[in-house]
């Protein structure tokens, strides 16, 4: 009999959220695996990416503030569901690994022995040592003392676990990122901090949302709290609003002969379905344009100013979008002639990277005028692309679907078969990267919410090896937000500059000059 068939599987798979049809869905693609994307080409400035001039980002930023100005309901969206366990992992494994950590052990041929040296000496300069000297100083011990004595465990010790601050299991919006004369910010400070310079609405509000694990919403509320009572004035208010990643967006794992996995109360594994899962979240949102980026990609107010500019710049480019696709849209509407068709279709496979299908050409202007509605009315994303100088991320491609070069995609290198010689190169010659600087439209001319979920692609999902109680499995992540989740938006690529991405991956990610003020 089938694990499925089970009535405790069933009812386990109902208070998810989830059907019989659906994880049965999810077991076949394990089974029958997920098809590479085949890449055709880099996008290159020239050729998918847009490089602007000084009058041109001037030009957008002045129609970005002019489109504020007409009321369109604007919302900063801000991933922030993940622990910041990543930040510490080399720091963790030397605790787990050395009952006692000095020079000896810091001296050590490994990974973890040199992330955990260079943090012990820069240790000072984290923009949360006065708290972790505060935390150790409650329990009797001199953080400057174990720093002369060449102790270091009690250091590593207080940061990491709740003995301290606990930063491990904390969220990387609640980590202290920066120093200032008047105290330290944390990531989400400085959210707020930023989103005041680009997200103002008319009504003089800050729309922000956060996705957030239910385990931190008690922490969560106090920090957003103590921001606003610092921040808000009689002349900027905050709208903060938070969301979890839904249980019905979780996915069945299986075992390595792709069994549904059992944990060890034979019940069936259900894992976080990835960042993808948040493409649920985002379509709830109350809003015209919207702004995503990552929680952990700030800097300190002294080095803001080409976010700020470079926000306003993709915003403008999208306002401009916007009015340029509803405007057709009108028109369409109007029983266009052949001639505005003509025009329409240009605009599509010019501007816009779209692709008309191969009956366009003979097909009647009824015909025509029902397939350019269709490939213009759908939700539009202006992507920022730095040049690729070796920091992690997805790239921006021209695929292959269906034997035509027909999209203009942000590709995972998971996601393309490297095995294949021809696609490695193609790989490889990529010159820029995606650092999650996104704004979009998701209403349409009416202001009304398109269903973001139409526009998916899901043969772009994830199949990743995790473990589980020191059993391999493999987990099934759903289409990423901004790589699959988005595969069938209007999207334009413009080249930023590399000051606008600054992410800390890792706790010693703080000792770049980019996150000193």
């Amino acid at each position: 009999m089938s694990v499925l068939n089970d009535s405790r599987t069933i009812e386990q798979i109902k208070e998810h959220g989830l059907t019989i049809e659906e994880v049965e869905r999810q077991l076949g693609l394990f089974t029958k695996g997920i098809p590479s994307l085949k890449i055709n080409r880099p996008a290159t400035v020239g050729d998918g990416i847009i490089s602007l001039d000084e009058r041109e980002r001037a030009r957008y930023k002045k129609l970005y503030d002019q489109t504020v100005l007409k009321g369109l309901r604007i919302m900063k969206f801000v991933p922030a569901s993940g622990a910041a366990s990543r930040m510490f992992r080399d720091l963790e494994t030397m605790l787990n690994d050395h009952d006692e950590i000095g020079e000896a052990e810091l001296h050590l041929d490994s990974d973890p022995a040199r992330f955990s040296k260079t943090f012990i000496k820069n240790i000072t300069s984290f923009a949360f040592w006065h708290d972790l000297c505060e935390a150790l100083k409650a329990d009797g011990l001199d953080a400057n003392r174990l720093l002369e004595k060449k102790t270091y465990r009690p250091l590593i010790e207080y940061t990491l676990t709740d003995k301290g601050l606990g930063y491990s299991s904390m969220p990387k919006a609640l980590i202290q990122f920066h120093g200032y004369e008047d105290g330290p910010k944390t990531s989400l400070e400085e959210h707020f901090h930023e989103g005041m310079e680009y997200a103002t609405g008319p009504d003089n509000s800050v729309h922000m949302h956060f996705t957030v694990s239910p385990e931190f919403d008690d922490k969560f509320d106090a920090r957003v709290e103590s921001i606003k009572r610092q921040l808000e004035s009689g002349e900027v208010r905050f709208q903060v609003e938070r969301s979890h990643q839904l249980p019905s967006t979780d996915t069945i794992a299986v075992d390595e002969e792709n069994e549904p996995f059992l944990d060890e109360n034979n019940t069936i594994l259900f894992r976080p379905g990835g960042h993808g899962a948040l493409l649920h979240n985002l379509n709830e949102l109350d809003s015209d344009i919207v702004f995503i980026k990552n929680i952990d990609n700030v800097v300190p107010a002294s080095r803001r100013n080409d976010t700020i500019e470079w926000k306003k710049v993709l915003a403008g480019v999208l306002a401009e979008l916007r009015n340029t696709i509803f405007s057709s849209l009108k028109k369409l509407d109007q029983n266009p002639d052949s001639k505005t068709l003509d025009e329409l279709s240009v605009l599509a496979t010019g501007d816009l990277n779209l692709t008309l299908p191969a009956e366009f050409e003979t097909a009647s202007d009824e015909e025509k005028q029902a397939i350019l509605i269709h490939l213009l009315d759908r939700p539009v994303r202006v992507c920022g692309m730095v040049r690729n100088e070796g920091e992690p991320g997805g790239g921006p491609f021209w695929i292959e679907k269906e034997g035509e070069v027909n999209k203009l995609q942000i590709v995972e290198s998971s996601q393309i078969d490297t095995e294949d010689e021809q696609q490695k190169a193609v790989l490889n010659n990529a010159t820029h990267f995606n650092p999650v600087d996104i704004v979009c439209s998701i209403t349409n001319s009416k202001g009304e919410p398109i269903n973001l979920k139409d526009f998916q692609d899901p043969d772009t999902a994830f199949i990743a090896s995790k473990s589980y109680d020191g059993r391999n499995l493999k987990a099934l992540e759903r289409p990423g937000l901004w790589n699959g989740g988005m595969a069938g938006w209007i999207t334009v690529f413009i080249e930023v500059p590399v000051s606008t991405f600054n992410p800390v991956k890792t706790v010693n990610d703080l000792l770049r000059d980019e996150h000193r003020q």
